[in-house]
């Protein structure tokens, strides 16, 4: 067990179960004897609702990944260039891609049993955003362990200023040649479409900006509510503690008053036994003696019965004389 592959399991889960399934890796770790890799695990964060659903989404559509970041660095290198008219295509690319982007993740939530709203919605949106304009921000999306949406200026602000100011390439000659007017024309056009992107997206920074100080309330609250719950469970578990201290303490006494009570029967139990041994003897005594008394009884029968005969023998031998 190491610390990538618990981070990888945790922001795997619904958040809910994210506490429940860290304390119980933390119990491993110290079980495991690493007490530092405990450490780690228990200083892991439970995901805001909209960085779950932003890691559902990297983790349900690997796919989806790396063409993403692959359009950052598009927009980012046609920023750096200050090519307007790669800049409009890719504007609109973005726009679609972060949009669907934005339904498909609400719809893997849905699918996950924790339907989200429109706020988070745009959080995740919010989050694309951050991932396309800044390089280190679409690392740590593609990771998949967000912990709080990422906030970002929207667009690419320092390129945004340069852009109002740039004017496109000139075409080839045959087209100067062809119509100035025109030129101007697209020229003024093409500057009007690059003001409103700037304005539509200053727009953006804006909610942006408001959204990250909601979402830093927001997080304030779950951090209270998480200390709350979690001195709610610390009073809980000593209740719990001074219960099973009590009840020990009783279950001792009973204990303590049932084997006193077995050696008390013990010993009456060893006193009948010998009791039992000497009746035991006794009768065996007065078997004998029956038996004795009875073979006396049988022999002075028999001598009494014999000399009886004898008796009556001598009489009658007389009596035939006379």
């Amino acid at each position: 067990m190491d610390l990538d592959a618990v981070a990888d399991e945790l922001y795997g889960l619904r958040p809910e179960e994210f506490v429940a399934a860290r304390d119980r890796r933390v119990r491993d770790a110290r079980k495991a004897g690493d007490q530092a890799l405990a450490n780690e695990i228990g200083a892991l964060r439970r995901p805001s609702l909209a960085a779950w659903v932003s890691n559902l989404l990297v983790r349900r559509q690997p796919e989806e990944v790396q063409p993403l970041l692959g359009l950052g660095e598009e927009l980012r290198r046609a920023h750096r260039e200050l090519n307007g008219t790669q800049l409009r295509r890719l504007a609109r690319r973005r726009n679609e891609v972060i949009g669907a982007l934005g339904r498909q993740a609400r719809q893997l939530a849905a699918q996950a049993g924790h339907p989200v709203g429109e706020g988070v919605q745009r959080e995740v949106e919010g989050t694309l955003h951050a991932a396309l304009a800044d390089p280190e921000a679409a690392r740590e999306w593609a990771a998949g362990r967000l912990v709080k949406p990422l906030s970002s200026m929207i667009g690419f602000p320092a390129a945004d200023e340069a852009l109002l100011a740039h004017r496109p390439t000139p075409e080839p000659e045959q087209h100067a040649r062809g119509g100035g007017r025109e030129e101007e024309e697209d020229e003024g056009r093409q500057e009007a479409t690059a003001r409103e992107e700037t304005a539509r997206e200053a727009k953006a920074r804006e909610e942006t900006a408001r959204e990250a100080k909601a979402q830093e309330a927001e997080e304030r609250r779950r951090r209270l509510a998480e200390a709350r719950e979690a001195e709610r469970d610390l009073r809980a578990h000593e209740e719990e503690a001074d219960t099973a201290a009590r009840a020990v303490e009783e279950a001792g006494a009973r204990l303590a008053g049932v084997e006193e009570r077995v050696r008390e029967l013990r010993e009456r139990l060893r006193d009948a036994e010998q009791e039992q041994q000497r009746a035991r003897a006794a009768e065996r005594d007065a078997r004998d003696r029956e038996r004795r008394t009875g073979r006396a009884v049988r022999e002075a029968r028999r001598r009494a019965e014999k000399a009886a005969a004898r008796l009556e023998r001598p009489t009658t031998g007389a009596g035939s004389r006379g």
